[in-house]
């Protein structure tokens, strides 16, 4: 029960990361590697200002604005100066390993005896318990807040920019900062999962962004394949779920006796059969009815 516990909670806290991973690659049909940039940067920002005796509270909100301003910088480089989405978020992904380190100070800053948000609202329940319940909150709250948006006109617009941008900009919308936005919501997310994970862990470090594009693509990859993409509404709960499922798998391998130096090459073999999936169900199908 405890390993279940872990596993749904750590899933929780990844989830927001998935949501941003989501946002870029599904909503605005972008592949932003800014987030191997974003997420330290959360978790640093928010490891900076507890260490330094501000409320946890008050050190998401700084890893959140940090993170909208790494996705602002990614959306300018790509609408404004025309480079790339993929080659964008690169050139700002390698620009913010430095700047952690400025933050920080070094490379790992730890949180030992420091208040998280995880022990202030403890609630009487132990660590486990507790990182459940806050996060279970945390991905609703956040959850419930972009089906609103992405239900209001500024939200179809950002949504139909990555779906048809020459049908919006025909409309007189802008979609240069369509884009802009997007990447500001989605990085603003995957800072905020950098902050919590970091709190979760108890230090902040500054490789702990790498991979963490392929564990995003995995979450909304698997939540897609086991439990569909009819609406928005049950894409933001098959991606959360994704998460927890994608945490769930990685337990079991190690369960199971995987090395964990091996995860990377686990979750990008998982990645590539989740992609590969519909082509081999399509396969598959013809074969069936080639055998009729």
């Amino acid at each position: 029960m405890d390993l279940v516990i872990a596993t749904v909670s750590q899933g929780l806290l990844w989830a927001l990361l998935a949501i941003g991973v989501y946002l870029t690659f599904r909503v605005l049909d972008i592949a932003d590697l800014t987030v191997e940039g974003s997420f330290p940067l959360g978790a640093a920002t928010a490891a900076t200002l507890i260490v330094a005796g501000s409320h946890p509270l008050v050190a998401i909100v700084a890893a959140c604005v940090a993170g909208m301003l790494a996705g602002v910088v990614t959306g300018i480089l790509c609408t404004k100066f025309k480079i790339p989405a993929l080659l964008a978020g690169i050139l700002t992904m390698i620009a913010l390993y430095s700047v952690n380190l400025r933050i920080m100070g070094k490379a790992n800053l730890p949180l030992l005896q420091q208040d998280t948000i995880f022990t202030i609202w403890n609630l009487g329940m132990d660590k486990m318990m507790t990182t459940l319940v806050i996060g279970a909150v945390i991905v609703l709250v956040v959850a419930l807040l972009n089906y609103w948006f992405f239900g209001t006109e500024l939200g179809t617009a950002v949504r139909a920019t990555g779906f048809n941008p020459h049908m919006i900009r025909a409309n007189g919308i802008n979609t240069d900062n369509m884009v802009v936005l997007g990447l500001l919501l989605s990085n603003g997310l995957v800072a905020i999962s950098g902050a919590l994970v970091a709190q979760s862990n108890g230090f902040a470090d500054v490789g702990m962004g790498v991979g963490t594009i392929v564990i995003g693509l995995a979450s909304v990859i698997i939540g897609e394949v086991l439990f569909g993409t009819r609406s928005f509404k049950n894409c933001l709960i098959s991606v959360i779920l994704g998460s927890i499922v994608y945490r769930a798998v990685i337990a079991i391998v190690l369960q199971m006796g995987m090395p964990p130096n091996d995860l990377k090459l686990f979750t990008a073999i998982l990645v590539a059969l989740a992609l590969s999936m519909p082509l081999l169900q399509a396969r598959w199908n013809k074969i069936r009815k080639g055998g009729r």
